[in-house]
């Protein structure tokens, strides 16, 4: 497939970092969007001998500020050909019920509503174009439970039903869209996140364990662009050797 123009949302850390560095050796122009403005010009810097950037600094659940920026970007940036939407997080791992409702609030606007919002607006152009691959950053918490995952999950989930329907009503165009649905990860911020900067709790989650790195995820990306055109990847599913799916679970009580 013959890509020119990509969009990758977290682009500043973490798997969003790997695929933008992978799509620059392809020398696919790079739309490169996070909160950190200097993460994002010293990336800028590291690709710009192979390729050219745009950077747009704003808070993805900013869309007032984000439809502006995609109103007015530079003419060798306006026809994206690829949407990596990877922005997203998790917050705390209370049960449900002791949960704060802002980090749920948070996880719902950041995983779901921006994600939505996002390919909402470019959708237009790639129908017209008739060209173009969304791929979406799930996790396979949206398939598989786990104590303190309640909204995180579910929003997860949302990220794969709004992938498999977005096939379905893009069916007939030439427009692909995969959803990649990691298992533990390390090399990024997301527990870290998780735990509001507590690097000893983030630490232990991968105590013991050799879980998956974002490169990983970003040689996952280029298999999936680079498939025969008329070959679409539904879903792909990635665990590290040291992680399974996990069974229905039980309580006694007593």
């Amino acid at each position: 497939m013959n890509y020119q123009v990509a969009l990758v949302t977290g682009a500043s850390s973490g798997i969003g970092k790997a695929i933008a560095e992978n799509l620059a050796k392809q020398g696919i122009k790079l739309i490169l969007l996070a909160r950190r403005a200097e993460r994002l010009e010293a990336l800028k810097n590291q690709l710009t001998s192979q390729t050219q950037c745009h950077i747009i600094a704003c808070d993805i659940n900013d869309h007032a500020t984000l439809e502006n920026e995609l109103k007015n970007l530079p003419k060798a940036f306006q026809k994206i050909d690829i949407l990596v939407n990877n922005a997203g997080l998790a917050l705390g791992v209370s049960p449900a019920q002791e949960a704060d409702w802002m980090d749920w609030q948070t996880m719902i606007n950041t995983n779901c509503m921006s994600l939505a919002f996002l390919t909402h607006q470019l959708l237009p152009g790639l129908v017209k174009r008739n060209h173009g691959h969304i791929i979406n950053i799930g996790s396979i918490a949206g398939t598989y439970h786990y104590k303190g995952a309640n909204v995180y999950g579910a929003t997860k989930a949302f990220v794969e039903q709004f992938s498999i329907n977005l096939r379905s009503d893009l069916l007939g165009t030439a427009i692909r869209v995969t959803n990649i649905e990691p298992g533990m990860l390390n090399e990024s911020e997301f527990s870290l996140v998780r735990f509001k900067g507590d690097e000893m709790k983030a630490g232990q989650v991968y105590a013991g364990l050799e879980p998956l790195k974002s490169s990983d995820i970003a040689e996952s990306v280029d298999w999936i662009l680079n498939q025969p055109a008329h070959v679409n990847i539904n879903r792909v599913e990635i665990m590290p050797v040291h992680q399974a799916p996990g069974g229905p679970i039980t309580a006694k009580n007593g």
